[in-house]
């Protein structure tokens, strides 16, 4: 059978207040493109199905009728839910999708999901783990224990759901493993929403051995393989949903399969979406402009890197804006600035001084207003009191 593996989907997504929902639909078009090109039997989705716990309509919108699209023709489509997800909402409509080959797993289950193949006569049993939060365990592993400790405990939880999940799995049929966790010796990028605070809620590549010919994972967006026993895999996210992702590759993992056998694997690439570049202007704003006209990455989102000898003005950093609606942040480089900042400890910095920096960052340099610096140490202010309060109960 074949088999095609994706995930983080992260439908509802935005890039600075700029909806990633027209790129989404896009990637989703040629999802199914591809799907009917390859006569793929089954698709995983490994979870991050939306961008948070209450996405908005459109993109509700946009995965029910992908999900239709996707199994229109008999194919198969497996969904967990990731930490992005709201659990109860991924599986909401299971039970009126069912019918079409449409599996939604939301919470932790005993079940293994068995998917016929009718075009190959085939089996397959998906041990399928949507994120295994902390609550979702019911396991405390807040207290006194050291993060060893706190990762040794999560991890073995995991392994053991996993292998229990595993324990459908027959020499007839073909064996796969689904979750949305993060593996240690994955690599990050910063449009992931840690799971854990500290390393805590890591797994250890050994709780993964469960006998899968192959295991998609969800989590980490840049595609990659992972050391362990047997084939281990995060697909990636579709889309580059931060700049810490400029320059790499999308694609979706398809793997054809047969029972007991060794899956063949092909990575398919994308090219859905706005690539997300980085503008480094030594120059200054003259070089900046020389890009513009040039038209250099006229279709792309732009992180603006500007080295300047004097502050620019508003006027000059709207005027660069309405330029290329795609420059997302413009930061300024000024000479000496960089090495005090390395010299500078963020966390002996006053509160009051970051949020400062923070705003001069994200304005192109400009300098935030006593009034609108109150304001913010008045917020935190009332958020410390809340906690306090919070604490008392």
């Amino acid at each position: 059978m074949r088999i095609l593996h994706t995930g983080d989907w992260h439908l509802g997504r935005t890039l600075e207040g700029r909806s990633r929902l027209a790129e989404q639909e896009q990637f989703l078009d040629e999802l199914v493109l591809m799907a009917d090109r390859q006569q793929a039997d089954i698709i995983l989705m490994a979870g991050d199905v939306y961008d948070s716990v209450n996405p908005p309509a459109a993109a509700e919108r946009l995965f029910y009728e992908a999900a239709a699209r996707l199994t229109e023709k008999g194919r198969q489509l497996v969904v967990i839910s990731g930490n992005h997800d709201q659990p109860e909402r991924v599986s909401a409509a299971a039970p009126l999708v069912a019918g079409r080959g449409i599996s939604l797993i939301g919470l932790p289950t005993a079940e293994t999901v068995r998917v016929p193949v009718p075009r190959t006569g085939e089996t397959a049993m998906i041990a399928a783990l949507p994120y295994p939060s902390e609550s979702r365990l019911s396991e405390l592993l807040a207290g006194d224990g050291d993060e060893t400790e706190l990762r040794l405990a999560y991890s073995a939880k995991v392994g053991k759901l996993m292998r229990q999940l595993a324990g459908a799995f027959r020499k007839d049929t073909v064996n796969l493993a689904m979750s949305h966790i993060y593996v240690l010796g994955g690599v990050e990028s910063d449009s992931e929403r840690p799971i854990q605070v500290g390393g805590a809620y890591t797994v250890d590549p050994s709780a993964l051995d469960t006998g899968a010919q192959y295991t998609a994972l969800g989590h980490l967006h840049r595609p990659q393989a992972v050391k362990g026993s047997g084939l281990i895999r995060y697909s990636g996210s579709p889309l580059s949903y931060s700049f810490s992702e400029a320059g790499q590759a999308k694609s979706v993992m398809q793997l054809d399969v047969a029972p007991g056998g060794t899956p063949q694997l092909e990575e398919l690439f994308l090219s859905s979406g706005k690539p997300l570049v980085h503008w480094s202007c030594r120059g200054g704003l003259e070089e900046a402009w020389r890009f513009l006209e040039e038209g250099r990455d006229r279709h792309a989102f732009i992180d603006l890197e500007i080295h300047l000898t004097e502050a620019m003005s508003m006027g000059e950093i709207q005027k660069l804006r309405k330029a290329h609606e795609g420059i997302v942040h413009i930061r300024p480089i000024y000479p000496g600035r960089e090495s005090e900042e390395e010299t500078a400890s963020r966390s002996q910095m006053p509160v009051h001084e970051l949020f400062r920096k923070f705003y001069q960052r994200q304005s192109g340099g400009a300098e935030p207003e006593d009034e609108l610096v109150e304001l913010f140490m008045s917020l935190i202010a009332d958020d410390e009191e809340a906690r306090e309060g919070e604490a008392d109960e």
